[in-house]
């Protein structure tokens, strides 16, 4: 309980020196460093190879819903206490492990470096840190992912595409690199593509009238319905009468979400080319603009064969997150 205390006090003495009396921004902090979506876990090895280790990876490195085949949510990279130290400290996640102490959990803003998210998890043995790990799990990824959208945000933000076409049309700004291109733009749809080695990334944006998403309660169906009829008319397949669809094997993830403040459906699921050999993973918010009586649509969706896909859908949502609407 010392040490955990220790720490906690030596952070906050930390945070509080490297800002100024009006409490703004750390000013002497180090840049954090470090790959998106990859975590510094910082525990014993014995742990690690043990119980304490498995419920870590299990709940960190799940697989990451919609995808077509199985990739971590996260990336653990894992080191003993003794190497976290000097440069290894500037990591932009970690998440460090105590035994022996009473039961806690605790998150740290940029304890040693700027951005940075760290969190502290304590306990008398091993399941009462896997306790710990269980119990918070949902606040500790939620916490870290909103870490890496914002960093993906910042990245993206350096050099972006002018969007004035697309809020003249449908009222809704989006923050997207150059390295993207209008592939179709008109009164009601927009299509943005970038390459990339063996396939491409797309976002669409649209708008549709509230009633074709709330005209019953069968939400994820009328979602279904509204996607491939979009695909049918505007996303053609590579041969005569081939366009994208929804994966008609499997039903898509639905969850509650909120994109600039607004109440959205944000579905993942998997879509397919009808009557040709394509697929891929896709995540669509369906974001309620009620004073305009619609639903914008905002949808990401990847085309890489044979390759992993993660990092392409996380920087499709955040670019997706970074929308505002008139």
């Amino acid at each position: 309980m010392k040490n955990f205390l220790f720490l906690s006090l030596f952070i906050a003495l930390l945070v509080t020196g490297c800002q100024d009396s009006d409490g703004k921004d750390p000013v002497l902090l180090a840049t954090s460093s470090g790959n998106i979506n990859n975590i510094s876990v910082v525990i014993d090895n014995e742990m690690w190879e043990g119980s304490i280790g498995e419920a870590l990876r299990k709940s960190l490195a799940a697989p990451v819903d919609g995808l077509p085949q199985e990739e971590p949510m996260f990336s653990l990279n894992q080191m003993p206490p003794e190497a976290f130290s000097g440069f290894v400290r500037k990591n932009r996640l970690f998440v460090k492990i105590e035994n022996g102490q009473a039961g806690n959990f605790k998150i740290f803003n940029d304890p040693f470096a700027h951005p940075q998210t760290g969190v502290v998890i304590t306990g008398k043995d091993s399941n009462e840190i896997i306790n710990q790990i269980n119990k918070n799990s949902e606040e500790i990824i939620e916490t870290l992912r909103n870490t890496e959208i914002k960093e993906k945000q910042r990245r993206i933000n350096k050099s972006l595409k002018d969007d004035k076409k697309l809020k003249r049309t449908l009222g809704v700004s989006l923050k997207f690199p150059t390295a993207y291109r209008y592939a179709m733009e008109n009164d009601d749809f927009f299509w943005i593509r970038k390459d990339i080695p063996k396939g491409n990334m797309e976002i669409l944006v649209y708008a549709v009238p509230l009633n074709q998403i709330d005209k019953d309660t069968n939400v994820i169906a009328n979602i279904i319905k509204m996607r491939d009829s979009i695909g049918q008319v505007h996303i053609p397949g590579p041969l005569e009468d081939s366009y994208m669809i929804t994966e008609e094997a499997y039903a898509p993830y639905l969850f509650d979400s909120e994109v600039d403040g607004k109440f959205a459906y944000e579905t993942k699921g998997t879509w397919e080319v009808k009557n040709a050999f394509m697929a891929g993973p896709f995540i669509n918010y369906a974001v309620r603009d009620s004073v305009n009586n619609r639903y914008i649509i905002l949808e990401g969706f990847t085309f890489a064969p044979a390759t992993a896909k993660r990092d392409n859908m996380f920087e499709l949502e955040a670019i997706l997150k970074s929308a505002k609407i008139d």
